[in-house]
């Protein structure tokens, strides 16, 4: 099995709770387009909580860190808002906006603010997506993988990220959005 097909098994096996969802509602991509519309309701679902997640964290522990090698929390979600644009670019082949640079020490509701319109970028961008360009070549850091390559990649590194945070916010005795009775 070739890691093209591998890795869109492996995205197609973690879409299908979405996916089965997502028919359940009757969302008609999810018939027709059941990776992209699972990858698009994912994606959707850590743009919720990675927001919640710094809108929860005092602005004071932007700078907490749990070791010295580690990144910060502010370091995280800059990394976030350059990765969103970055990721969601290449996956859906729509330029991000340009937008300005952001820091770690920048105030808290400036990073909160641009990590949301990032996310509003990805649903924009990712809007038309579907399973017919799944095989697809797109360029990417480190030379062009397949876009569902490129998609099953974003995913893990949303949940690496917030489970990161997720574990930041515990340190600091916060709960996180997710460990929230609803």
């Amino acid at each position: 099995m070739s890691t093209r097909t591998l890795a869109l098994a492996l995205l197609a096996a973690a879409a299908l709770p979405l996916v089965q969802d997502a028919a359940a509602q009757g969302t008609p991509a999810a018939a027709t387009a059941p990776v992209s519309a699972a990858f698009k309701a994912s994606t959707k679902q850590f743009a919720k909580n990675l927001t919640a997640a710094a809108e929860a964290m005092p602005a004071d522990k932007y700078g907490f860190k749990p070791t010295p090698a580690q990144m910060s929390f502010g370091d995280v979600v800059v990394h976030l808002i350059q990765g969103n644009d970055y990721l969601c670019g290449a996956i859906s082949g729509t330029p991000a906006p340009q937008r300005s640079k952001v820091a770690a020490t920048d105030a808290k509701d400036a990073l909160v603010a641009r990590l949301k319109e990032t996310f509003a970028f990805c649903d924009d961008a990712l809007a038309s997506l579907d399973d017919t360009k799944l095989a697809e070549q797109v360029p990417f850091f480190g030379g062009p993988r397949t876009r569902a390559d490129v998609m099953n990649l974003t995913t893990g590194d949303f949940a690496d990220h917030y489970s990161q945070v997720a574990i930041y916010m515990r340190l600091n005795g916060l709960l996180p959005p997710t460990a929230k009775k609803q």
